[in-house]
């Protein structure tokens, strides 16, 4: 088993302490091959105060794509954090892993079979695992799809008050409403508000549809810990900016 310091838990924790919002880059290895794009996205988001990059997708993703995208990103100085689809998301090369539990699965395997297969992996690379709680809401996207979710619908954030409650309850450190890769609309304000009263110290992440700085601004204003945002900057990487602004507040 390797060794190594853990530190993004505490660093993220300590932002938010401080009363930052954080933002984090999402970057697909299925939609990012071309790794001068993704210095591209780097540099920009960057520059604009992202917190630390994301690395996943649901399909079409390989252990190698994910080492060799993990790597161009280290050198930007940021936690890499992976967000693994699949036990081929995991990289021993990330700085941390969101060890997610799609709660909402019909499909026992997303709520715990892949992660007992991928644990082990974990253990021997020596990555941070970040105990996180995975709610799919409304659209779903092919995370949805893929993991046999049954998704929360918009208008009933009563159902996810619940399952918020349920990931406390069972330790989870981090919660993750998803709405969805491409999403045509995010999590409506409304309901992250009222999930957002019961996080209780869990940190709350909202992605999923965030395309603009307003929507950002929503999400954040109504209790979102973290923001998201993966496809608005594939489609264009300088929309990351006012996106990025807004969840800084700058």
């Amino acid at each position: 088993m390797s060794e190594r310091r853990f530190w993004v838990d505490s660093h993220l924790r300590s932002k938010l302490k401080s009363g930052e919002k954080i933002h984090f880059t999402l970057l697909d290895p299925d939609k990012v091959s071309d790794l001068s794009k993704v210095d591209k996205v780097a540099e920009i988001t960057v520059s604009e105060g992202t917190d630390a990059f994301l690395v996943g997708g649901s399909i079409g993703v390989s252990e190698r794509d994910v080492d060799e995208l993990v790597i161009s990103l280290k050198k930007w100085g940021l936690p890499v954090i992976l967000f693994p689809g699949n036990v081929s998301g995991i990289s021993r090369h990330a700085d941390a892993i969101l060890f997610m539990s799609l709660l909402n699965s019909d499909d026992p395997y997303f709520i715990i079979g892949a992660q007992v297969l991928g644990a082990p992996l974990v253990a021997r690379y020596g990555l941070e695992a970040l105990p996180t709680g995975y709610v799919i809401v409304g659209y779903g996207g092919a995370a949805g799809y893929v993991g046999r979710a049954r998704p929360i619908p918009y208008d009933k954030p009563e159902l996810g008050v619940a399952y918020v409650l349920a990931a406390r309850f069972l330790g989870m450190k981090y919660v993750y409403l998803e709405a969805g890769s491409g999403a045509p609309e995010p999590i409506p304000p409304k309901f992250v508000r009222k999930v957002s009263a019961f996080k209780g110290d869990s940190v709350l992440i909202v992605g999923g549809g965030i395309r603009t700085q307003e929507q950002a601004r929503e999400a954040i204003n109504s209790g979102a810990d973290v923001i998201v945002t993966g496809t608005a900057i594939e489609e264009n990487a300088e929309k990351a900016r006012e996106i990025i602004r807004a969840v800084k507040k700058k």
